[in-house]
């Protein structure tokens, strides 16, 4: 699995989780809610990326659900993310909520393709799929496709090539249904990935080898 990174005060944490077990993975990044709270340079994600269990760069991205006041200071922010990943050859993780034109624009502008990455806990429509998967991005779907009020975004998994899709449970947020409400834990991904299989038309056991074999075809260092 692969422990995303937030905020740089935590990074030590996250780090050491990796390091203490086989099967995690860390990322380095400060997520947008965290820009301008600290200075941030690419040095900072670039160095920590040296380290062995270090496979991606963020969690970075957009925010204008939670700021609209910080709008210019997530952009900088972004782009400095990208540049670190390009430099450190390892994918990105991206947020974005209610941000949908200046995400795709800046992944464009910083030529964010060159190194493509993931489209993490996607909550947005199939306009922004599609513009990401052009981009060479991955999807990922969290509990929220469990939720009953969540058609759309099913819509969106249903158009998502298997090939590009990934799992996850932005823990310890978004339990899936039938934990809604609780503290999520990456135990629960299994729910996440028996509704992608009702989705799909497919078994259980196809989801987990096409979202297995995804993981390490984007994180490469991992393999």
């Amino acid at each position: 699995m692969l422990n995303v990174c937030i905020d740089l005060e935590n990074w030590q944490d996250v780090i050491n989780i990796a390091e203490g077990n086989e099967n995690v993975y860390a990322s380095v990044g400060v997520h947008p809610s965290e820009a301008g709270k600290n200075k941030l340079t690419i040095k900072d994600l670039t160095s920590r990326a040296q380290k062995e269990k270090v496979i991606a760069i963020g969690e970075t991205g957009l925010d204008y659900h939670y700021g609209k006041d910080n709008k210019v200071k997530q952009q900088e922010f972004f782009r400095q993310h990208i540049r670190a990943a390009i430099k450190a050859n390892l994918p990105l993780i991206i947020h974005s909520r209610e941000a949908r034109e200046d995400t795709i624009a800046i992944m464009r502008e910083e030529n964010a393709g060159e190194i493509s990455g993931v489209m993490h806990c996607f909550t947005e429509n199939w306009q922004m799929a599609k513009q990401a998967l052009d981009l060479g991005f991955y999807i990922s779907f969290s509990g929220i496709i469990t939720f009953k009020n969540a058609q759309d975004l099913r819509e969106v998994a249903k158009k998502t090539p298997l090939e590009r899709t990934l799992i996850e449970t932005d823990a310890p947020y978004l339990a899936p249904e039938p934990y809604r409400g609780k503290p999520n834990e990456p135990l629960y991904v299994k729910f996440v990935a028996e509704k992608l299989a009702e989705i799909h038309g497919l078994s259980h056991e196809e989801i987990a080898r096409h979202t297995y074999e995804n993981f390490f075809d984007l994180f490469e260092k991992a393999a």
